[in-house]
């Protein structure tokens, strides 16, 4: 392939061309029926050809395009199957590849940011990439020390390339609608568009990074590759092997999907509370199912930091997204979680209302809104939950179908800007989850996470450990009444 398609007008046409092709797919398959063939057959082929040149043109075009696929990548699991089947294949090869840059165009990279010596750094670079994702590709190299190490290097004329693809792609969202039914995609695509500047800044991704690291670096479950080097458009991180979670996905043991699974929900929910920050593109291209670490069993051991020794790990990859939340997730979340659990309508709407959930100028029935949130709150409703496509897709359904209460409720709540990245993380997990088909102990990880999850007993605790732990030391000679603590 050739350099990263830079100009708006190519890039444009390439993407214009999308909603006509499908037109003309429609129009083949209506000439193919009224030949005689069955309407089945007719149309499973005509979704096969347009996911075959939808994700051909996001995978060659990378910039916004590769990202917008990507971000859909995740929702594959809502859709009803005989629309994602024909698309699974194609939608995995996005998470985990797209056709290189030669490597003439990165050692230019290489040149300009790192220097003209930019071999001295390395003992050994691999020229073919090991991975080539929206707006840069990875490098397996080992580092002059000896460290085997991961080099990300930007393409060139990425930030133009996203700023063009998503500009394009949000005039016309509304005819992309046939290819991935049931989403709407123009608000994924404007909230990408928010984060452009944040996925350029390697400085920005490698800070991000290190924190992560320096956090969960004798994490028992999650493992965080440390920054060996940043430059402008470089990034070079160690090395981490592991099986990729669409690998995972699409064959793995139920041990291996469950494990991945719950470490995901951990993840998800961990990390805004240990580090302030929120990984924010969690699509299955960016893990790793890492094996047991052979240290730990080789000398017998059964625990380490807390943790079974035995067990799977996984690998986090690319902080170029984050979402910077200094306190954690909003306390809101946990304690609306936990009163829809008890059934406290009015509680729950008063929360819902005090965030912008729903807007003053709009009045709702507690109580249908409970409804509405329940069944979509049943994985923390249990100790633990088995996500599949068809829950998925039951959920989705009853929201979009426009016939039901639930879509009709759900068009009068309003998403606050605040929380729309929490809401894209938390959905797009969920369908990580669901792709897996695996059993969670989501509960498990909201109870040691999340603010506001567990009801507060602090009064209660107080009170009980003051009658317990405090003598009235008339023996000791003390004034009558007088507490001494012991």
């Amino acid at each position: 392939m050739s350099d990263l398609p830079r100009k708006a007008v190519t890039r444009t046409a390439k993407l214009a061309a999308l909603p006509l092709g499908f037109a003309g797919r429609a129009t083949w398959g209506l000439g193919k029926r009224i030949g005689g063939k069955s309407a089945e057959l007719v149309a499973r082929e005509v979704q096969q050809r347009t996911a075959d040149q939808l994700f051909k043109t996001l995978g060659e075009l990378k910039g916004g395009a590769m990202k917008l696929g990507q971000a859909l990548s995740v929702f594959e699991s809502a859709l009803p199957e005989e629309i994602a089947g024909p698309y699974r294949a194609a939608l995995t090869k996005l998470q985990e590849a797209a056709p290189p840059l030669p490597a003439r165009t990165v050692h230019g990279v290489l040149t300009e940011r790192i220097g003209e010596d930019w071999r001295e750094y390395f003992l050994e670079f691999e020229d073919t990439p090991a991975a080539a994702a929206s707006i840069g590709q990875v490098h397996r190299a080992v580092w002059h020390d000896g460290r085997e190490v991961a080099v990300k290097v930007q393409y060139p004329g990425a930030g133009e390339a996203l700023l063009s693809d998503l500009a394009q792609l949000s005039r016309f969202a509304r005819l992309l609608g046939p290819l991935v039914p049931g989403m709407d995609i123009k608000p994924l695509i404007k909230e990408l568009r928010d984060r452009v500047s944040e996925e350029l800044d390697y400085e920005l991704e490698a800070q991000a990074q290190q924190e992560h690291a320096a956090e969960f670096e004798d994490d028992p479950d999650v493992v965080i590759p440390q920054v060996v080097h940043q430059s402008d458009q470089v990034l070079v991180t160690e090395w981490i092997d592991g099986i990729p979670l669409s690998e995972v996905i699409a064959e793995g043991t139920a041990e291996q999907r469950d494990r991945a699974g719950q470490l995901l929900a951990r993840f998800l929910f961990s990390g805004p509370a240990r580090t302030g920050l929120l990984h924010a593109d969690p699509h299955p291209g960016n893990f790793r199912l890492l094996p047991p670490a052979a240290a730990e069993e080789e000398a017998g051991q059964t625990e380490v930091n807390g943790g079974p020794v035995g067990s799977w790990r996984l690998g986090v990859l690319d902080f170029g997204t984050v979402d910077r939340l200094p306190g954690g997730l909003p306390r809101n979340i946990g304690d609306s979680l936990r009163l829809a659990l008890e059934g406290d309508a009015a509680g729950v709407y008063g929360l819902l209302r005090e965030e912008g959930f729903v807007k003053e100028s709009i009045d709702l029935d507690p109580d249908a809104v409970l409804d509405y949130l329940l069944p979509i709150i049943e994985p923390t409703q249990v100790e633990e939950f088995t996500f599949s496509r068809g829950w998925i897709r039951e959920q989705a359904a009853r929201i979009a179908d426009p016939r039901s209460p639930a879509h009709q409720l759900g068009r009068q709540l309003n998403l606050p800007p605040s929380y729309v990245l929490i809401h894209r993380v938390t959905l797009s997990t969920i369908g990580v989850l669901c792709q897996l088909g695996a059993t969670v102990r989501l509960r498990d990880e909201l109870e040691a996470w999340l603010p506001g999850f567990l009801a507060e007993v602090t009064e209660t605790v107080d009170a009980e450990a003051e009658a317990e732990g405090t003598e009235y030391a008339e023996e000791e000679g003390e004034p009558e009444g007088e507490p001494v603590q012991a």
